[in-house]
């Protein structure tokens, strides 16, 4: 049986109360917003002031930093870091071991290969947004 409540110390000594989401058993922070029908796998964190749409699904090691928005049924593979401030559009597909830096915006609709770095404060925008900008 999973322990329901998960108890995390950082390097500073504080300690972190994280509850298990019912939908795959990862760990979100008081203060945190994870709709239910989103998938979150156990071994995933999602932080404090983060909050996370309908529908999407987080893989394994993946952490969703403070104040992050997930938008409606995102797909975020295994091992990705979404930056503190970060905002994923509705509809994104991040691939595995991906790192979306903090106040990073990636736009609706957005595909994002495995191992992709975006950097802090950039924009990404779906190719078919891309292709209106240019015309």
């Amino acid at each position: 049986m999973t322990r329901k409540i998960e108890e995390v110390e950082d390097a500073a000594g504080t300690v972190t109360k994280y509850r298990r989401h019912a939908n795959g058993g990862g760990l979100v922070a008081p203060g945190a917003n994870v709709e239910d029908s989103t998938f979150i796998a156990s071994t995933t964190y999602v932080e404090a002031e983060a909050r996370v749409a309908r529908g999407g699904w987080i893989g394994q090691g993946s952490w969703i930093d403070q104040g992050a928005r997930i938008g409606s049924l995102a797909f975020i593979g295994d091992d990705v870091h979404v930056g503190r401030g970060a905002v994923i559009g509705n509809d994104v597909r991040i691939g595995s071991h991906s790192r979306i830096g903090a106040d990073a915006r990636i736009g609706h609709g957005a595909r994002l290969n495995r191992d992709t770095k975006v950097p802090d404060g950039a924009v990404r925008l779906a190719r078919r947004s891309q292709a209106r900008l240019a015309a």
